[in-house]
């Protein structure tokens, strides 16, 4: 058994994020503790550093939490301390809004976004707000369920304004922050100091507008600030799980305002864009895959939720560290199939991929299973012996029939060849995604 202090931070990191996310939520650890990075471990304290102006209240708040999950993952002595931590401050939570212009996620930028059918306008008005904040789109409206990407476009629109704005002021809270710090602010009679931070933005990001139903007060003083921000050109990008109209419990005149620019939506990935998510995230953390056939595997099995494939992706991590069992389909299928299990639909035939291969790179049928080892014919050959493996319930034996009596050694040489070769070829992975996807559609639309 490895002991903690022989393991490298990295992998024991990675662990502790994958308990704490269960923890404490997608929506909170994104946002407080996804920042943090580790900083030294000696296998006893793991030192994390945090953004500016966050790491006491985060050290404050998740202190206990994230001793826990240290233990839990590398031993009973382990505990967490912070690079320079120090006692000042360290019971109140950075005024989100108020003193910290620049509190956004370093990681959920536009260059770490990734671009499919179902987020395109979504990107393109929030990057058009970015480069011109009150000329492109005033009101930027994004509306969708929760975990498809819309904390990532205002967070992305804030680095970018703080990187490139010249100075301009943006602010970003959720709706609940707003209000907390509403009803705080009427406690202690600082009003005037509220209404300077929040009218006083020239770009200002409202996560959550679905939650200002049924508190009138809140609501109000929102409407108000809408008012001043929007006659004065400033730019205000909102985001809501719903369009505006089904907002019933939101007054009608906030819904029209809603209304009145760009409503744009974010619709559930497609397969190939799942795909190119996580192999984005892999090549973030530095994950190293056994092999990259794992990625289509997590994607088909959790279609509707970026967070909850991410999540996926790191419990299949998480297992690959304490088990040391390679990152592959195999282990993927372990470890998901009592969340995610598989949908239960039927395996393909080998003909139907056969078929579609062929068409796909011009051949015909009876080229792609010949003994021919010219180029042209070679790779697709490969491939549909890789998805023959994939996708349907065949034996080796029997692909190996399919395709020209090849024999088992051959089958699993072809396998090993289009592995190794997606490792270092992003646009044949994409290919290969693109190719399973159009199958499973292909498969389903059939009639039964």
């Amino acid at each position: 058994m490895e002991l903690p202090a022989q393991r490298e931070p990295d992998r024991v990191w990675r662990e502790i994020c994958a308990q704490l996310r269960q923890i404490v939520g997608d929506s909170t650890y994104d946002i407080w503790l996804a920042p943090l990075h580790v900083v030294s471990w000696d296998g006893q304290v793991l030192a994390l550093d945090a953004p500016a102006g966050t790491q006491a209240w985060v050290s404050n708040r998740f202190g206990r939490v994230l001793d826990a999950c240290a233990q839990a993952v590398a031993g009973s002595e382990v505990r967490i301390a912070f690079a320079g931590e120090g006692p000042a401050d360290a019971g109140s939570p950075p005024a989100r809004g108020l003193e910290l212009d620049n509190d956004f996620n370093p990681r959920y930028s536009f260059e770490q976004f990734i671009i499919g059918e179902g987020n395109r306008l979504a990107h393109a008005g929030s990057l058009a707000v970015a480069e011109l904040p009150g000329q492109a789109y005033n009101p930027l409206f994004l509306y969708a369920p929760p975990g498809l990407g819309k904390t990532h476009l205002l967070h992305a629109i804030g680095n970018y304004v703080s990187a490139f704005g010249g100075g301009a002021c943006v602010r970003y809270a959720t709706v609940e922050s707003f209000t907390n710090q509403f009803i705080a602010a009427l406690g202690s009679r600082s009003l005037d100091r509220f209404k300077h931070a929040y009218r006083d933005a020239d770009v200002l990001l409202i996560d959550d507008v679905q939650f200002l139903a049924s508190k009138a007060k809140t609501e109000e003083e929102f409407f108000h600030t809408f008012n001043t921000l929007y006659e004065t050109g400033r730019q205000l990008v909102l985001t809501c799980d719903r369009l505006p109209q089904h907002l019933h419990s939101v007054q009608e005149r906030l819904r029209e305002r809603f209304e009145s620019g760009l409503v744009a939506e974010i619709r559930p990935p497609d397969l190939a864009t799942r795909v190119a998510i996580l192999r984005k995230r892999v090549a973030l953390d530095r994950i190293d895959l056994a092999d990259p056939a794992v990625l289509p595997v997590i994607a088909q099995r959790v279609p509707d939720n970026i967070r909850a494939l991410e999540g996926a992706l790191i419990r299949v991590v998480a297992h690959h560290s304490l088990t040391g069992r390679p990152i592959d389909a195999e282990l993927a299928s372990t470890v998901l199939d009592t969340l995610y299990p598989s949908l239960s639909t039927p395996a393909l035939s080998l003909e139907s991929i056969q078929t579609s291969v062929a068409s796909h790179y011009e051949l015909t049928v009876a080229e792609l299973v010949s003994a021919s080892r010219a180029v042209r014919i070679a790779w697709p050959r490969q491939v549909a012996i890789h998805l023959a493996r994939e996708l349907t319930d065949c034996s080796l034996k029997a692909i190996g029939e399919a395709f020209g009596n090849r024999n088992h050694a051959t089958i699993v040489h072809a396998c090993k060849r289009v592995s190794k070769r997606l490792l270092s070829d992003p646009a044949a992975a994409d290919e290969l995604a693109q190719l399973s996807a159009l199958l499973r559609e292909a498969d389903s639309d059939r009639p039964a």
